[in-house]
């Protein structure tokens, strides 16, 4: 199996989505700083004054919902441990704080199930074998290539049933 299979750990650093929402929260900012609202005003002398602060106040909290993860650099991730048998993921992990977390044997797994959604990103999720969905595992926490990821699993414990829900 390829490492990128068994150990796989991305940073908030690293993932461009809070970059974003940084940059776009820091141009609102800016935006409503340099805009005077009296002068908020359409050709046709509609003025909407209180559509400065509000965009000032939204920049500011989505400057501060992207800056929060990339200065904290929260790390997301899963590592299988053949030796062990476990399947082990995260999320929110700092170098302080452990984050959601959980582990599984391998052999205790029922069913990976990935149900494709045409709107978003799939969702996966990951059943033990008295039914229970394992908290805080989803596709957040494994490689990009779903399906790949959950033959390999399979491969290493071929009593995991693997569902695709279209």
């Amino acid at each position: 199996m390829p490492e990128s299979f068994l150990l796989f750990e991305r940073s908030a650093r690293r993932d461009f989505r809070w970059w974003m929402m940084a940059l776009v929260g820091a141009v609102f900012l800016v935006a409503s700083q340099s805009v005077r609202p009296e002068d908020n005003c359409s050709e046709d002398g509609e003025c909407a004054p209180w559509l400065v602060p509000v965009a000032g106040v939204m920049g500011a909290l989505a400057l501060a919902g992207g800056a929060g993860p990339l200065l904290a650099n929260t790390r997301r991730g899963s590592r299988i441990d053949t030796t062990a048998g476990t399947l082990e993921w995260w999320q929110g992990r700092t170098a302080r704080h452990p984050g959601d977390h959980g582990a599984i044997a391998l052999c205790d797994i029922a069913y990976i199930r990935i149900e494709r959604r045409y709107d978003s990103d799939d969702s996966v999720s990951l059943y033990d074998r008295a039914g229970e969905r394992q908290a805080y595992f989803d596709s957040e926490v494994i490689p990009w290539r779903h399906e790949e990821w959950v033959r390999h699993v399979k491969a290493m414990q071929p009593s995991i049933e693997f569902q695709v829900l279209d």
